[in-house]
């Protein structure tokens, strides 16, 4: 009786260090998804602030251009909206959107030498740039982060009780048209 009191008591122990520590790496690898997410929203608001100077920058070259005004002001809109802000789905579908009206803005922009070369143009391109790596680098921690914890939601035994423990698996922050945004626009004036 008392050597199966001591294997019950220890499978029992060690069970619970098991799950206790199961549990503390899920709780880890949650904190570092929400972490990261974070960290991207940031850069997303940053780069949604730089636009609108960005935008009225070129109007004053080229004011006949609303069309494309108007298109990066809604892609910008849809950036910082709240679907797009707390789901990664819609952020990256947004950041299709917005990549590809900034190209255009872009490709405005070239058909006038006097804003390319404007001192204020130059230097939202290249904070609009810095905010571009930052974003990118931001969702590649990110995309990490819920790689890990989607891994481990799915290793077994985790699989068996982590759900019911309330740990669910994450979206990836992925833009649908990566091509389109690793693509110049094709400009022809």
């Amino acid at each position: 009786m008392d050597i199966a009191f001591w294997i019950v008591l220890g499978v029992i122990i060690v069970t619970v260090i098991f799950l206790w520590a199961t549990y503390n790496q899920l709780v880890t690898l949650k904190v570092r998804v929400d972490e990261a997410w974070s960290d991207i929203t940031v850069q997303l608001k940053r780069r949604a602030d730089l636009i609108p100077n960005l935008i009225e920058t070129v109007r004053g070259y080229a004011s006949h251009e609303k069309e494309v005004f108007e298109s990066v002001t809604r892609a910008r809109a849809a950036t910082v909206s709240p679907q797009a802000l707390e789901h990664p789905a819609q952020a990256a579908q947004a950041e299709g959107e917005l990549q590809g009206a900034l190209k255009s803005l872009f490709a405005v922009s070239e058909a006038y030498p006097q804003l390319v070369a404007s001192a204020n143009f130059l230097e939202l391109q290249r904070e609009l740039t810095d905010t571009e790596d930052k974003v990118m680098a931001s969702r590649r921690f990110f995309n990490g982060g819920v790689r890990e914890l989607n891994i481990k939601l799915e290793q077994f035994p985790t699989n068996f009780f982590a759900r019911s423990l309330g740990f669910i698996a994450r979206e990836f922050f992925d833009v649908e048209d990566a091509a389109a945004i690793q693509n110049p626009p094709q400009v022809s004036f």
